[in-house]
């Protein structure tokens, strides 16, 4: 019989740069699974990530591209270290990208 662990944070397709944390999560290495194609991996965590929050799978330039779900969903701000937390301070919604102030 295997051991089973739930993840502690989801990746939804191959290919997106950040996770979600479906727990809290503390620095240090953690369980996490791939939902498009059930792929269990660990990743290393360098900072306390919060239920629902995101955390980067690699390192993420300035100006790179924030990919979930498959699509870009932001710009990092300032370059982001893998593992770090992902939020609002360190990337800029994609949404308003090509938006032109008047």
């Amino acid at each position: 019989m295997t051991d089973y662990a739930a993840p502690q944070f989801l990746v939804h397709e191959p290919g997106d740069v950040v996770a979600v944390a479906v727990e809290e999560i503390e620095p240090g290495l953690a369980r996490g699974a791939v939902l498009a194609s059930d792929e269990d991996f660990t990743a290393e965590v360098r900072e306390h990530i919060p239920l629902g929050h995101k955390f980067a799978l690699s390192d993420l330039a300035e100006n790179a591209p924030v990919i979930e779900y498959g699509v870009q969903i932001g710009v990092a701000t300032s370059a982001i270290a893998q593992g770090a937390y992902v939020h609002t301070h360190n990337v800029r919604s994609a949404r308003w990208q090509n938006s032109v102030a008047n």
